[in-house]
């Protein structure tokens, strides 16, 4: 039987460049697509996961998600004194419980591969999830249900994957496949952003992610990979070998709002899929086009 996935790391220490000025006070970790930061999207995925415990990896100037995800006692007195206890108990029900949540501090931007290191005494001897804000999916089946689902299936390490066109693998960490059902994918080995024609596949990998705890070994090496930095992808590479690995073709979208484009693609299409909002927005897509 899988054990169970329990916990989730979301590495959030990013500098945002991309979205400067915007980012210069604000993490790009509290950007709303619509009215909810990309961070509460994530731990609400998790969550809905069945994660129990959320750990955050973070650096200087995030002091907003950790406000974020606490009691506001301020504001709930003067919703309440206001009669809008209705919106008061909207802030709470999305909240993680007292002691779910931890932090730490990555220090150093040296990757993601360091920022998920920096969570290991958080994770001790079990497998866990690890979860990127920027991809944000939309999905009747939230994309880490999916995964724990077949990790139930099939244990071993397994990340979320989509098809992209080949002249954007450069982009990505690519799998190198083994078979392919058309859904669940064998994995023989990982790139991290190979040039055009490099690629042994267009399957990418997205910022979904179940691992077991031996990924703390390899990152611990500290190697530099693709942009001097330390790639999760890489020690992702040297577990092929060693235990099962897979990849998953989610259904839903993936944004990338690490992208102004799709981080605006991404405002769109959730406001869309709301029924408070999806007239009015349709119909101001009409004017503009």
């Amino acid at each position: 039987m899988a054990q169970k996935i329990r916990k989730a790391v979301f590495p959030v220490g990013g500098l945002g460049t991309r979205f400067l000025p915007a980012t210069k006070a604000l993490p790009k970790e509290m950007l709303p697509i619509v009215d909810k930061p990309l961070i509460q999207y994530a731990v609400e995925e998790a969550a809905a996961a069945g994660i129990e415990e959320f750990v955050f990896v973070t650096g200087r100037g995030k002091q907003a998600i950790e406000d974020h995800f606490d009691i506001s006692y301020e504001l709930d007195q003067t919703l309440s004194a206001r009669g809008r206890v209705d919106l008061v108990e909207s802030l709470r029900s999305w909240m993680p419980d007292p002691g779910q949540v931890t932090y730490t501090r990555q220090m150093d931007p040296l990757g993601l591969g360091h920022a998920v290191w920096c969570a290991r005494k958080y994770i001790d001897d079990e497998p866990f999830a690890v979860l990127l804000a920027d991809d944000l999916v939309l999905a009747g089946k939230p994309c880490l249900q999916q995964l724990i689902e077949s990790y139930n299936m099939k244990p071993g390490n397994i990340v979320a994957a989509m098809d992209v066109l080949p002249e954007h693998t450069n982009r990505y960490g690519i799998l190198d496949i083994e078979e392919d059902d058309g859904q669940v994918v064998s994995v023989k080995g990982l790139v991290e952003k190979p040039l055009l024609g490099d690629a042994p596949s267009n399957l990418a990998v997205i910022g979904r992610y179940i691992l077991g705890p031996e990924v703390f070994d390899h990152l611990a090496e500290k190697h530099a990979g693709a942009g001097g930095e330390i790639q999760l992808t890489d020690a992702l590479a040297k577990m092929v070998s060693s235990a099962p690995f897979y990849g998953l073709r989610f259904e839903g979208k993936r944004f990338d709002c690490g992208d102004k484009v799709g981080f605006l693609e991404a405002n769109i299409a959730f406001a869309l899929d709301r029924d408070d909002m999806k007239e009015a927005v349709g119909s101001l897509m009409k004017f503009y086009t």
